[in-house]
């Protein structure tokens, strides 16, 4: 299992690598190209995926065996998931930390460099809007992720507060990485099945850290997270 697992991980990079590529484009049914796709969508329809709609995204809810199978096999050995559909987005500038503490509940200013938290937008009454994973990436640059279903609310949330903070002068920009891939590996061996991928050592990667590092001759963001 490891060793499929590990040529499993080969293919997925290569085909991450090779997106900005000329791809032939598929036929869709009208319902079905009014939804976004991932860079994997291909390989996972190639794979026997069987897509639905979710937050407006073409994602696989199953493959050729059951759910079942998968989670059990996901739970004794380890699973790759294409989450792209989620959201990605830098916050830079100095002021950042400042800023993004005006919305979530985590102290931001307090993280090292590398290392990140699982936290909650806020309403200005408390109320919880969404949960988000946040990294510091260095101290002007912060990366965050928040949910597909929650993506258009969220965005326009941190839109309105970064106007009203940038017209006191703060210091904040952001980008929100579309052209970017976002996968998440579990299970038991999840960490040993990278590894054959990677020359970084990922024994010395703990929980809440974050790294860029090259895996399988692709730069990639991986943090470890639960």
């Amino acid at each position: 299992m490891r060793g499929s697992l590990w040529q499993f991980g080969q293919s997925i990079t290569r085909r991450l690598a090779q997106a900005d590529k000329k791809v032939v484009p598929r036929r869709y049914f009208s319902s079905e190209a009014d939804l976004k796709k991932t860079v994997l969508y291909d390989f996972h329809v190639d794979n026997g995926g069987k897509m639905v709609p979710f937050a407006g995204w073409s994602m696989p809810i199953q493959y050729k065996d059951s759910i079942m199978d998968s989670t059990v096999n996901c739970r004794l050995n380890g699973g790759l998931f294409d989450v792209s559909h989620m959201c990605g987005l830098s916050l830079k500038g100095k002021d950042c930390a400042p800023f993004l503490e005006k919305l979530v509940i985590a102290d931001v200013a307090g993280l090292t460099p590398g290392t990140g938290t699982l936290t909650v937008f806020t309403n200005e009454k408390g109320g919880a809007i969404d949960d988000s994973v946040i990294t510091k990436v260095k101290d002007d640059h912060i990366y965050l992720v928040v949910n597909a279903g929650c993506r258009d609310k969220d965005l326009a949330h941190i839109e309105e507060h970064m106007k009203a903070f940038k017209a006191k002068g703060g210091d904040v920009s952001w980008h929100i990485h579309d052209e970017r891939s976002l996968l998440a590996l579990q299970g038991p061996l999840a960490a040993p099945v990278l590894q054959h991928l990677t020359k970084d050592d990922l024994s010395k990667l703990y929980f809440g850290e974050f790294r860029i590092l090259d895996i399988n001759g692709a730069t990639c963001y991986l943090t470890r997270t639960g």
